[in-house]
């Protein structure tokens, strides 16, 4: 058995297995102690591991945002972006401000007989009324308007009464709804001068009653020319039987 220089025994075995002794015995001494460690001081391991990390500071720093592409060239003669909008403003119109006249509205035309009606048959004022000195179109007067003729009026007087007529073949039955239609001649003066039977009703002697009737009853208003004289006319009535 040789001695080598530190006093160690040389056993004859390979560098290689040397070394791997070694390796294990020193894992054995390093397994040994963390048993140990762990053992006897459980919180030393977690202590040394915090103060350790303790000592670094780590900074994390996120990378820069990619650079936006290239905007490609318009070509020339292309069409740009187009522009916002307009929007009009809003504007009010003012009020329109009406002028209401203060004059009183003129007064409808009517057949009563008060002077200021529009159609009154007398007056002072431009109407049509009939005799007037105003220069509108009444039927005479100063003016320099033209009149038109008018027709027979009847104003007055009825044939209403049964016992006026004779009773006809048949009873007044038989005459109801009949009519008799008379052309009576009106003279300037406004009365019935002539009788004629236009239209009978089927029973002469009820006829020639009725135009007996008509000239002692009936009342008008003679018709006039152009010049507003009274002038005579025909007027036709008709005769109605009820009875």
């Amino acid at each position: 058995m040789d001695e080598d220089f530190d006093g160690m025994v040389d056993l004859g075995l390979p560098r290689r297995t040397k070394t791997l002794v070694a390796v294990c015995t020193a894992l054995l001494m390093v397994g040994l102690a963390i048993f140990m460690v762990r053992a006897f001081a459980p919180n030393f391991a977690a202590k040394v591991t915090e103060t350790v990390l303790s000592t670094f500071t780590v900074t994390i720093t996120a990378p820069p945002d990619p650079p936006p592409p290239a905007e490609k060239p318009k070509a020339a003669g292309d069409q740009g972006e187009a522009g916002k909008k307009a929007v009009p403003r809003e504007i009010k119109a003012p009020q329109p401000k009406v002028a209401v006249s203060k004059l009183p509205a003129p007064k409808a035309s009517s057949t009563g007989q008060a002077n200021t009606s529009g159609a009154a048959n007398q007056g002072g004022g431009t109407g049509v009324g009939g005799i007037g000195t105003g220069t509108g179109a009444g039927g005479s007067g100063n003016g320099t308007g033209g009149g038109k003729p008018s027709k027979a009026e009847h104003i007055g007087g009825q044939i209403n009464n049964a016992r006026d007529f004779p009773v006809p073949p048949g009873g007044r039955e038989a005459r109801v709804g009949k009519t008799v239609v008379l052309d009576l001649s009106i003279s300037p003066a406004g009365k019935v001068t002539n009788c004629k039977v236009y239209k009978s009703s089927g029973f002469p002697e009820t006829d020639a009653t009725a135009c007996v009737l008509a000239t002692q009853r009936l009342r008008f208003k003679p018709a006039t020319n152009a010049a507003g004289e009274p002038v005579p006319a025909i007027f036709r009535w008709f005769q109605k039987f009820f009875f």
